[in-house]
């Protein structure tokens, strides 16, 4: 089946976009658009999905088939930008609400349909997210916990340091004191 809109797993920044950009070009293949999470052929250029796959899987990427994979996916991507939302906006909308508006669907379905997917709730992985995100910025150890815990919308750098924990099962200052600390690709989350 030749499909002009192709669903691809794993797609979490701009370089992700440039390398799936290049790998369709580098198989003859002319993407009109290419977003996070989706590549937009030329009419003329339909792609079999199961012909790029391998190619994609290569450079840690894959083809989605079915719609709750898609949707997933697509949530994922929105949850990336979400993150961006929280840090930036003055009174950032709830997870539920900023979902919601982005995909004109009850946040109920939303969460049934990631959970089944991908084998944990939204809220677990945004919270995997969260601290991915906060591990970056204390490996760059140019700011206090309190500041990190301010710029990512926790209550306080306590509940950010206890999430630490919980999440990763090593504490805030641990993971400061490890020389290599490691650190998960967004695609590695769930």
């Amino acid at each position: 089946m030749k499909t002009n809109l192709l669903h691809i797993k794993n797609m979490v920044c701009p370089r992700c976009i440039d390398a799936v950009r290049t790998l369709f070009e580098q198989a003859g293949y002319t993407p009109t658009d290419v977003t996070l999470g989706q590549v937009q052929l030329d009419e003329t250029t339909p792609a079999d999905p199961s012909a790029v796959a391998p190619l994609l899987r290569e450079a840690g990427f894959d083809v989605i088939m079915g719609r709750a994979d898609q949707l997933t996916e697509q949530i994922k991507s929105a949850l990336i930008e979400y993150l961006e939302h929280l840090r930036t906006a003055r009174m950032p909308l709830t997870t539920s609400a900023f979902l919601t508006d982005r995909f004109a669907a009850t946040y109920s379905h939303l969460s049934k349909v990631f959970s089944r997917t991908a084998n944990l709730t939204i809220e677990k992985y945004l919270i995997r997210m969260k601290i991915e995100r906060v591990k970056e910025m204390l490996s760059y150890n140019e700011m206090t916990l309190s500041e990190i815990a301010e710029k990512m919308r926790y209550s306080s750098g306590q509940h950010l340091s206890n999430q630490f924990r919980q999440v990763t099962g090593r504490s805030v200052s641990e993971f400061r004191r490890d020389l290599l600390p490691r650190r998960l690709s967004l695609d590695q989350l769930g």
